[in-house]
C-alpha cells in the first residue's frame, strides 16, 4: 500500500492509496490545493474545513460540467449516427434508382441500335 503527504491550506495529511497510484493522488490534492488556495485568497482564513468544502464544491462543479457536456456529446454523436443511417439508407436507393434508370437506358438504346440496323439493310437491299 502507498502513502503520500500532502498540504492543504498548510495543514498536512498523510493519505493512503494503491501501490503506483501515488503520483496521480498528488496530482488531485494539487489541483484541490489550487483551488483551496484561490478560495483563502477570495475569503480570507475562514478555517480549513469551510476553504476545503468551498474549493471541493467548485471542483464538483467543473465535474458536473463536464459530464453534462459528455452527455450532450453521446447526444449528438447518436444523433450523427442516426443521421449516417439515414444517409446511407437514401444514397443505396438512389443508386439503386440510378442504376434502373441506366439499365433502362441501355435497353432503349439497344433497341433503336437494333431498328436502325433493320432500316439500313432493308435500304441496302433496293
Amino acid at each position: 500500500m502507498g502513502q503520500i503527504s500532502v498540504t492543504l491550506n498548510g495543514r498536512n495529511y498523510r493519505l493512503e492509496c494503491s501501490e503506483g497510484e501515488e503520483a496521480h493522488l498528488l496530482e488531485l490534492a494539487e489541483y484541490l490545493g489550487s483551488h483551496v488556495d484561490e478560495m483563502r485568497r477570495k475569503f480570507g482564513q475562514v478555517g480549513d474545513d469551510r476553504l476545503i468544502l468551498m474549493a471541493s464544491l467548485v471542483v464538483t462543479d467543473e465535474l458536473w460540467e463536464l459530464r453534462r457536456e459528455i452527455e450532450n456529446m453521446k447526444t449528438a454523436l447518436a444523433e450523427a449516427r442516426r443521421d449516417k443511417s439515414a444517409s446511407d439508407e437514401t444514397a443505396k436507393h438512389m443508386q439503386a434508382d440510378l442504376s434502373a434508370r441506366i439499365d433502362a437506358a441501355a435497353e432503349r438504346l439497344e433497341g433503336l441500335n437494333a431498328e436502325l440496323s433493320k432500316g439500313g439493310r432493308a435500304s441496302d437491299g433496293r
